[in-house]
Parts: structure tokens; sequence; C-alpha cells
């Protein structure tokens, strides 16, 4: 029996919720951003009628007003945006026990097992908790209904906003093979260019390459998505319960002002590789690998990453490491931007303390003093605040979550 997967997707959500309280310009372009006096000023949402002067999330505030000189703009308020997100998952989990969040206002459910306490019919059921949460929130949802993850997703993205789709066995083909491979869930800009070049422009085409010259082209993920393609996606909804692996640890920035020494870029550096490190102890996970993205004025970002000769999270090391892939990115004095670091090939306590030994057997000596010094650092952070102690260099005027 196929499977009964709802995504619902919560339309322009940060602009959607802001505008609760101002119902005076729900018919006016409004955009949330940041502040519009500093260079964190981006757009990080924005309502329908925004949309059709073609503003675009992660612009700056200036591109935006260029479209459209009329824009309004709201400050963000994130705190509320989780408690909405709350409020909306917690009508989610009424109807199923797997309701797997995405991001903060996106979640699929799979109702396979629930669907007949509530009639039996899946778009009815999808109609009922749109209405349900503009009833109860002010806020509506497009949802999209399939017997997959991928087709649920591309039918919240089918008709935007306030609408049900359905992707079903005899309609897929139709509706899904015709669209821009781009719209195929994890196919990015990247994915999207390298497609391009051997002619794949609709997920339709992408389907019809062979599974081989996909592995062969994009490795893992060629094979990934040739399944996504032909509607051959089994991967199970979770439910926001059970907690999923940590894969990353990261931490990123935007600088008041665009850093063009080393010296800069190094205290930029050893700031981030600070948070990192000290959220592994927290989370008990030491990093095998770093990974480093570097954006420059123009919002061009470009990353690298590598192994770590052993699995480590200390400040010391994960600053070394990071710094020597941002001069493989970067060269002096080219403005940077925004940097982000990320700790990858995550492993636990004992698994690492076990390869490092393998690696070299007098790891363990040598960091014992850098140990010792970072967890005195966290025990002063524990009792008298984050910002108590800071490693090597002044903290930057705003940290922010990794780059989207």
């Amino acid at each position: 029996m196929d499977r009964i997967i709802l995504h619902c997707d919560l339309n322009s959500f940060y602009a959607s919720v802001e505008l609760l309280d101002h119902p005076e310009l729900r018919d006016r372009p409004v955009a949330v951003c940041g502040d519009p006096n500093s260079r964190h000023g981006i757009i990080l949402a924005k309502n329908e009628p925004a949309k059709r002067y073609k503003v675009q999330t992660a612009e700056t505030i200036w591109q935006a007003k260029k479209k459209c000189p009329n824009l309004v703009l709201l400050p963000a308020h994130h705190k509320l945006y989780r408690e909405y997100s709350n409020k909306v998952n917690a009508i989610y989990d009424e109807y199923t026990d797997l309701a797997e969040s995405f991001g903060i206002d996106e979640s699929w459910l799979d109702v396979t097992n629930t669907l007949h306490l509530f009639g039996g019919d899946a778009k009815a059921l999808a109609n009922a908790i749109r209405q349900r949460v503009k009833r109860e929130l002010g806020l509506t949802l497009s949802v999209g209904v399939s017997f997959n993850k991928v087709f649920a997703k591309l039918g919240s993205d089918y008709k935007k906003p306030d609408a049900t789709t359905v992707i079903s066995r005899e309609n897929w083909r139709s509706i899904v093979w015709p669209l821009p491979v781009g719209d195929l869930l994890y196919v990015g800009g990247a994915a999207q260019k390298l497609l391009g070049q051997y002619g794949v422009k609709t997920i339709g085409q992408l389907a019809a390459c062979k599974r081989e010259t996909l592995e062969t082209l994009m490795g893992k993920m060629g094979d990934q998505l040739y399944e996504y393609a032909n509607g051959l996606d089994s991967a199970p909804v979770r439910s926001r319960l059970d907690a999923e692996p940590v894969k990353s640890i990261g931490n990123g920035t935007t600088f008041p002002e665009n850093l063009t020494t080393r010296t800069q870029v190094q205290s930029g550096i050893a700031v981030l590789a600070d948070s990192v490190a000290t959220r592994l102890r927290r989370e008990g996970l030491y990093a095998g690998g770093i990974q480093v993205t570097v954006r420059d004025p123009a919002f061009h970002d470009r990353s690298r990453q590598k192994q770590l000769p052993a699995p480590t999270h200390l400040i010391l090391d994960l600053t070394n490491a990071a710094m020597a892939l941002t001069e493989e990115l970067w060269t002096p004095p080219a403005p940077i931007r925004a940097l982000t670091v990320t700790a990858i090939h995550l492993s636990p306590d004992g698994e690492a303390y076990e390869q490092a030994d393998l690696f070299d057997p007098t790891a363990g000596q040598r960091n014992a003093r850098q140990e010792k010094l970072e967890s005195a650092m966290d025990a002063i952070r524990k009792k008298y605040g984050g910002d108590a102690i800071v490693y090597g260099a002044a903290r930057p005027e705003k940290e922010e979550d990794p780059l989207p």
C-alpha cells in the first residue's frame, strides 16, 4: 500500500507573522529584514505583493528598494517566529505522531495509519488542516499530498499561496516531469548548472538519464536524484521527537566592515572556531574534518573542506585548520564580507579518542594542556556567561547562523 504524506509549507512565514500585528499593511509590499542602517541589511522574507516586484530573499535592502521603492521594511522577531512554529507543530501533532520538521516553516506529515480517523480523504484532510491553521493562527499553508516526501514537497511548492496539490500515482509524470530540474529537492545551483551542461533542464530529462551516468557525474547524489525524479524516494518521515544525529556544527558571521588583512581574518576565524569548539564539547563530539566558506561583498561564496589529522574539539586545532583552508580560498587584500566555519565528520568522545590514539599515540600528551585550558574556559562561561572570556580575539559585532 502506498504511503500518504503531506508536506505543509507556511506561506511567507516571517512576513505573515509580522502582518498579524500590522493588518493595515497586508495589501502593501512588505519585507522582513536585518537592520537597514547596517551592512546586515538583507531581506529575510517577503509577502506576496513584494514578490510581484521580484523582491528576493537574501538580496540586500538597497537592491530590493531599487525594484520596489515603496517596499515597507519590518525588523525580524525570531522568538515570535519560533512561538508560532511551535503552535503550528502542535496542530500537526494532533493528526499523526510522524511529523518531521524541515526548517521552521515546513513539515512532512505521514498520515498513512491515521487518515481513517479523519474521514479517509487525504485532500480533504489537507484542506481541513489549512483551514484550521488559518482560523486559529491567521496564517496560510500550501500543502502537497503524495506517496513520497519528495513529491509531497513539490506539491506544496506547485501552487501558492493557500492551496492543496495532489501528486498521485496517476498524475505524477504529467505534473512533475515538466518542472525545472532546480525545483527538485536538493538540486542546488551548482547541481543545476552541472546538469544543464549536459542538456538536463527538466525533472523529466533527469529521470530519462541512466542511473550509472548520473552516478559517474555526481557520485551518490546522482543516484539519489535519479530515484527522486523517477518517484522512487522511500525516505521515512521521522518524528520530530526522534533525535537525529548531529552531522555538523557550524557558525558564521557577517562583519560590520570588510576584512582585508590576514590579522583581521585570523581574528574572525578564531572567534568562529571558539564557538564551534565550545559547542562540540557541549555535545560530546569531535570533528574529523573542517569546512570554511568565504563570502565576498558581491555575495559570491567559495567553500573548501578537508580531513583533520586526528579528531578534535580544540579551538587551536580548528583555528589553524580553518585558517589554512581560508588562505587557499583568499588572497589579501581581497575583501571578505562574511565567514563560516563548520566542523564535519563528527564522532562521539570514545570513538574520537580511539581514532586519535591510532593516528598519533602522543596526541593525548600534547593536547592535555590545551584541553585543560579550554575546559577551564567552559567552566568560566558556564558560571559567568558566554561572553565572560574570549579566546585569542575580540568578538565580532554580531554572530549569525551559518550562511544560507
